[in-house]
């Protein structure tokens, strides 16, 4: 079993295994929706890594969501660090993380943002970020 992309651990700093993680969300955003801004944000990083434009669609926010999302070859994604976890109230949140990427024949870069997330009819979903 693969472990997930997004380097949850259970207890005992034990990772996840997709399936355990966030692959049940990616399979299945009808029927199994995030039940947090975290949770969703990891599993948007997971779908990057998996190159699952059609969850990464389906969880960005209508008023921002692209038309498509085209992913660059040879992409090697190298982990995420989650910084902070901010809920500002039942239906805003936002995260702070670091994803690290390499692309072929280039040094390894980071992204660094602040992600902001809404709730809407029980569904978490990705709005916007800033870097930093």
């Amino acid at each position: 079993m693969a472990l997930c992309p997004c380097g949850r651990l259970a207890g005992a700093s034990k990772p996840l295994t997709l399936e355990q993680c966030c692959g049940r969300f990616i399979s299945d955003f009808e029927k199994a929706p995030a039940p947090d801004a975290e949770s969703l944000m990891r599993s948007r990083y997971s779908a990057f890594v998996l190159e699952r434009a059609d969850y990464l669609l389906a969880t960005w926010h209508a008023s921002r969501r692209p038309a498509t999302i085209a992913f660059d070859a040879g992409v090697k994604w190298l982990g995420l660090e989650l910084r902070q976890h901010r809920v500002s109230d039942t239906t805003h949140a936002a995260v702070e993380f670091v994803a690290r990427q390499k692309s072929p024949g280039s040094r390894a870069v980071r992204l660094h943002e602040r992600s902001r997330f809404v709730r809407e009819e029980g569904r978490w979903y990705y709005v916007d970020g800033d870097q930093l």
